[in-house]
């Protein structure tokens, strides 16, 4: 793929006026549009570490994802709760960051647990009906998935207006 060329990148940010935003209500709108960021967390060297994710934004305003428990953002996040979400706008020059706390669900450990009811609640809400719920049920009991809820605390980032 080709970098996109210097009068392209100019005429499209030409095409809006941007502000930059710190309002949190506003990030989160911006970011209940979407489904696809990064989530950044802390390593043990205190260097970031980043993760593409699918997430959800939820009517009391936290973010939630599915995660794999042997995954390094997993025990960074136990070791730190700090997170941030990255989510991208419609183009390159529109962006949101979400910064805030991560909690953990327990491990999924049988189909019907509560962190697997929360799986098919996610999976719902980011998707829609699945083919075949006892196959996801099982499938998340053996991918070793918990939800990953994130409580925004802080927002910054750049929007069209």
């Amino acid at each position: 793929m080709s970098r996109p060329s210097r009068r392209r990148l100019d005429q499209v940010r030409q095409e809006f006026t941007y502000h930059q935003i710190v309002d949190l209500n506003t990030a989160l709108a911006f970011v209940k549009a979407r489904h696809q960021g990064v989530v950044t967390t802390i390593r043990t060297n205190g260097r970031p570490q980043l993760s593409n994710v699918f997430y959800v934004a939820n009517d009391d305003s936290s973010l939630t994802v599915s995660i794999t428990d042997t995954r390094a953002k997993t025990a960074n996040m136990r070791r730190d709760p700090r997170v941030s979400l990255y989510v991208l706008g419609d183009n390159f020059f529109q962006y949101v960051v979400i910064e805030g706390t991560a909690e953990l669900s327990p491990i999924a450990r049988d189909p019907h647990d509560a962190t697997v009811d929360q799986l098919v609640a996610y999976y719902r809400a980011g998707s829609g009906e699945h083919d075949n719920w006892d196959e996801y049920r099982a499938a998340m009991v053996a991918e070793h998935r918990l939800i990953l809820t994130i409580r925004p605390e802080y927002a910054y980032g750049m929007i069209a207006s």
